[in-house]
């Protein structure tokens, strides 16, 4: 596997919302959603190779996956799992551009 590849499997999509909009201008936190067998290393190192930057600390949380109903059949969503990763002071990500 190429280390692109790597970087792609580890790191799958940046979350945005306000709160973390909000996480982004306070802390300089940023929030991606990662592949469940990720851990905190693999994340750092994906978002230092990918954006280049310097990567202070990084949070992993999972996220159960919520029980719906849709016609009268329930289900649930998948479980998942996300990465709060904190940049040293002057660093920045733009995760709103479009590639």
């Amino acid at each position: 596997m190429s280390a692109s590849a790597k970087i792609f499997s580890v790191l799958r999509a940046p979350r945005v919302s306000e709160k973390t909009a909000r996480l982004q201008e306070v802390t300089n936190q940023y929030v991606f959603e990662v592949s469940n067998d990720a851990t905190k290393a693999d994340v750092k190192a994906a978002v230092e190779q990918l954006f280049a930057v310097k990567v202070e600390d990084v949070n992993v949380v999972n996220v159960k996956g919520k029980n719906k109903s849709f016609r009268g059949r329930s289900g649930s969503r998948g479980n998942w799992r996300k990465a709060y990763v904190r940049l040293a002071d002057g660093q920045a990500i733009d995760v709103s551009a479009t590639a």
